[in-house]
């Protein structure tokens, strides 16, 4: 019987990310299981969670191997790196569902690219319409917003500009690279053959 492969929107597009200098590094990160929590009692759901939703607008926090992500006053995008997409969702259900909550697996929704280097802020500007400056912009912060022509949730991991991830739905994803890849341009360096 033959095996099915594993693939990413994003395969074709590895060679050419993996060419980027370090001052703009864009690294894929596929397969990161999920879930977009409804919710009203969020102090009861973040103890059955074992970790803490965040009530700012426009924040994250770490939660296990993942993170919580405010996507609304009652809605959240929560991720994990070990976790299966359905282990995910099966504990967030046992926690949410009698708090009256609901859960829905979203894993397969977005592919996730991690952007980090000391000029990737002005490859992110050039698309983007927030302040991105670390005093505005610092780690724990993330909005929904339009990165090219793309919707995307944007989270700053450092206090220092130079450490991003992207969330983006898979089917814009192809272009989202190609759009990051022609943004980066000016700040790769040129080789003479």
């Amino acid at each position: 019987m033959a095996e099915l492969l594993r693939t990413h929107p994003l395969k074709a597009w590895s060679t050419a990310l993996e060419r980027l200098p370090d001052t703009v590094g864009i690294t894929v990160e596929p397969f990161v299981a999920m879930a977009v929590v409804r919710l009203g009692a969020v102090g009861a759901a973040s103890e059955a969670l074992g970790a803490g939703l965040p009530t700012t607008p426009n924040t994250w926090v770490p939660a296990g191997s993942g993170r919580a992500v405010w996507l609304g006053p009652d809605e959240w995008l929560l991720s994990s790196t070990t976790d299966t997409p359905e282990e995910l969702e099966a504990r967030i259900r046992a926690a949410v569902v009698p708090l009256g909550g609901s859960v829905t697996d979203v894993s397969a929704q977005r592919i996730g690219l991690r952007l980090t280097g000391e000029r990737v802020r002005d490859v992110l500007a050039k698309g983007c319409s927030i302040d991105l400056h670390p005093r505005v912009f610092g780690r724990g912060s993330s909005a929904q917003t339009l990165l090219g022509q793309a919707g995307v949730v944007l989270m700053a991991l450092s206090d220092a500009g130079d450490d991003f991830v992207v969330l983006v739905r898979s089917s814009f994803a192809g272009y989202l690279a190609d759009w990051l890849l022609d943004a980066a341009l000016e700040f790769t360096p040129t080789h003479d053959s």
